[in-house]
């Protein structure tokens, strides 16, 4: 039974799977999107009315509605951030959303604006900020901590022990040892393996696959 009333903040992709996410899996009815005026290029999205971030209090007061900033990792994860401030400015709750599909063990205070995914382990201890993105199929060892506004992209692995600061971006299939610091705003490219602290600003790439020269059916399998 739908209880609580939500709006969307974006209308790209990202808040597309935010409102299929908050309509078939948690308590709240979706009624809108928001994004700033200068982005509005229609008056509906998904079949909800787009109304402009300036008029959103005119409109869905924060006294009845909550919001949800659905953005993605542009800029290091600051649009979102920056929309994550600008909203809560407005007075509005920012909910998380938690698929019931994930494994969520942690009993750690939790921030608020988390999009956790279906099929993410998050075992005991692990402690979360706010404004951070697990998309499907990651692995959160205990007693890591991940601060605030990171993405975390798909099948994910962070050991025990992670310290993970702000402003993080984790690729596909990137793997990070135990007992070691991802620094601030650390980029960590898909298929990266990690084993020691990461430099402030820092971009890791893993080793690039190598054409051989040989036909597939050369090998014998």
């Amino acid at each position: 039974m739908k209880t609580k009333k939500l709006v969307i903040i974006g209308n790209t992709s990202n808040a597309r799977l935010a409102k299929f996410f908050f309509q078939n899996d948690s308590e709240y009815e979706v009624a809108a999107f928001s994004v700033d005026r200068k982005y509005i290029n229609s008056e509906k999205y998904e079949g909800l009315p787009v109304v402009a971030i300036e008029d959103i209090t005119d409109y869905y007061p924060a006294s009845n509605y909550h919001a949800f900033v659905a953005i993605g990792y542009n800029k290091m994860n600051k649009t979102r951030e920056y929309l994550y401030h600008k909203i809560k400015s407005k007075g509005y709750n920012l909910p998380n959303y938690i698929s019931s599909r994930c494994s969520f063990l942690t009993q750690e205070p939790i921030g608020d604006n988390n999009l956790i995914l279906e099929d993410n382990t998050i075992q005991p201890f692990v402690k979360i900020g706010s404004d951070n993105v697990f998309w499907s199929g990651n692995h959160i060892g205990h007693d890591t901590e991940i601060e605030d506004h990171c993405f975390i992209s798909s099948h994910v692995v962070i050991s025990g022990f992670v310290k993970v600061k702000s402003y993080c971006f984790f690729g596909v299939n990137s793997t990070i040892r135990d007992a070691i610091t991802i620094n601030r705003e650390t980029l960590i490219a898909a298929g990266a393996i990690i084993t020691k602290d990461t430099v402030e600003k820092g971009v890791y790439l893993p080793a690039k696959s190598s054409l051989i020269d040989k036909k597939s059916d050369d090998i014998e399998l």
